[in-house]
């Protein structure tokens, strides 16, 4: 696992990464995701599936693949590292250090493997040593539930100072997303806050896209 160097470069400028609803119906859906795509800074989507038969959640990955990818955006999906090469996703991201074990293999080297749900400092640095392309930090539990925020900005403020592995902060909201950016977050990842409003999307994106940006420090 490597550490930060004791004078690292700057770190590019933080992007976000979109966490989808649970989805069930794709073609629904992908307006709503289209417009979110062309309003900011997207590095990565996480597509979340409703339960379905494999073949029909296959045809779902395909059927949002292009629209995300033709984007030059990455397409992950949630806990399903079976489906990622037959339905043409760019990796997975695995919740739990024993999810993620059980499936770096599967994965790597040719698809990119995302750690969440890291209880623990020491799950984060074993995900790292077994090959994580990133860590994720705050995201909600299966209920629905997140950490405080204090110890997200925490966790995120720590692995930016001593790992160069990226790390995910996860942004219940867009006012947390700037303290995210401060603590050292490489992605900030939001969710609901961008679903809630259907309507809203393109503008939640674009008001997200710019709490990214912090303000230059006085000379």
């Amino acid at each position: 696992m490597a550490s930060r160097p004791k004078n690292p470069a700057p770190r590019p400028a933080p992007r976000l990464y979109l966490m989808t609803p649970v989805v069930a119906d794709v073609s629904t859906f992908s307006a709503q995701l289209e417009m979110a795509l062309d309003a900011g800074d997207v590095a990565a989507v996480l597509l979340r599936l409703a339960n379905a038969d494999e073949r029909t959640l296959i045809n779902h990955v395909k059927a949002l693949a292009p629209l995300i990818q033709n984007k030059g955006v990455a397409l992950l999906l949630e806990g399903r590292a079976d489906l990622v090469a037959r339905g043409g996703a760019d990796g997975a991201h695995l919740s739990g250090i024993g999810k993620f074990t059980a499936a770096i293999e599967m994965l790597k080297p040719e698809r990119i493997v995302g750690a969440g749900a890291l209880v623990s400092r020491h799950d984060a640095m074993l995900a790292a040593e077994q090959g994580a392309d990133y860590v994720m930090f705050g995201e909600p539990d299966s209920t629905g539930n997140c950490p405080a925020f204090s110890a997200i900005e925490e966790r995120v403020r720590w692995w930016a100072e001593v790992f160069e592995i990226p790390c995910v902060g996860y942004s219940e909201s867009l006012q947390t997303i700037s303290p995210l950016v401060a603590a050292g977050a490489d992605f900030v990842a939001l969710g609901d806050a961008v679903w809630r409003e259907p309507g809203s999307v393109a503008k939640t994106i674009g008001e997200a896209s710019r709490h990214l940006c912090l303000p230059e420090p006085a000379t």
